[in-house]
């Protein structure tokens, strides 16, 4: 959570704020990259780009077999845009048990935050990692890594909140721009950060960033493969369910599933990893990682 005393009023659209007072209440702490000894999973901070400040967690299986290439997770973190971080104890928790589990390699971006850094750079910054990460594609690029692990024919992206609204955006670019010698096999969303106005509440924001029916571009979708999770006591699980509906209107070719997890609030599976809903979607998601 982010503490803000505010003098005019915020726009989803763009974080106009003018900020009198600023202090985050969560995401702040650093996790330092240390591989695990218990699992074997290795792990390493890299800058994509020092003078921007943008960076990355990568994290590899033990004894990774260079011959063998395995597949690519991408991964934003959430929270709302203004707090967490690729360091933070959530996240280097939970993609180390992903990375324990799915055995591929996984990219975690470290995007810089609103209001300091106003929308839309948290998707250029995102845009700009993965447009990193994928120049290492046909044994390119510096960190050895992705150049001699990952399979660029088997690339995954996700994220959590406002990570899989990330990630969905990500994914339309990939759709409109395409990355040379990259294959985007599917995008795997959790308690997505969608939402618009409806006959109810007309107070909703309808800007295509948070509003997929309204983008234009929403056919240009480019994967073939969508997995959504949403909880039963999410106040955002009936956009996820639309997000499917509209998604298949548009003409986009490609297959959307929709999970829903009774009686859970949002992006449960980061706060209680053990627990029984949210192991299995971790098996869900190492199995969506891991298919032919």
């Amino acid at each position: 959570m982010c503490n803000y005393t505010v003098t005019s009023k915020q726009d989803m659209c763009n974080y106009n704020y003018t900020v009198a007072t600023k202090q985050r209440l969560a995401g702040e702490v650093f996790v330092p990259p240390e591989s695990d000894h218990e699992t074997g999973v290795q792990i390493k901070d890299v800058q994509i780009d020092p003078e921007i400040n943008l960076s990355a967690r990568l994290y590899l299986p033990k004894n990774v077999d260079p011959v063998q290439k395995i597949p690519l997770f991408v991964y934003f973190h959430g929270g709302g845009f203004v707090i967490e971080s690729a360091f933070s104890p959530t996240y280097h928790k939970y993609l180390s048990l992903v990375e324990a589990e799915a055995k591929v390699a996984i990219v975690s971006v470290n995007y810089r935050l609103a209001p300091e850094y106003p929308l839309p750079i948290a998707y250029e910054d995102s845009w700009l990692a993965l447009k990193w990460v994928t120049s290492h594609a046909n044994g390119d690029g510096r960190e050895p890594w992705l150049k001699d692990n990952a399979d660029f024919n088997r690339v995954y992206l996700g994220g959590d909140s406002a990570g899989g609204n990330i990630a969905h955006h990500i994914a339309i670019r990939v759709g409109l721009e395409k990355l040379e010698g990259v294959k985007i096999e599917g995008i795997f969303l959790a308690c997505p950060s969608f939402w618009g106005k409806d006959p109810i509440d007309a107070r909703g924001l309808d800007d295509p960033l948070i509003n997929p029916e309204k983008d234009p571009k929403l056919s240009s979708l480019g994967c073939d493969k969508v997995v959504v999770y949403v909880a039963g006591k999410d106040s955002l699980r009936f956009r996820g369910f639309y997000y499917k509906e509209v998604l298949e209107k548009s003409g986009w070719p490609g297959m959307v599933e929709v999970v829903e997890v009774k009686d859970e609030e949002h992006v449960f599976h980061l706060s209680a990893t053990e627990a029984e809903n949210a192991m299995a979607m971790m098996k869900k998601l190492v199995s969506f990682l891991n298919q032919s």
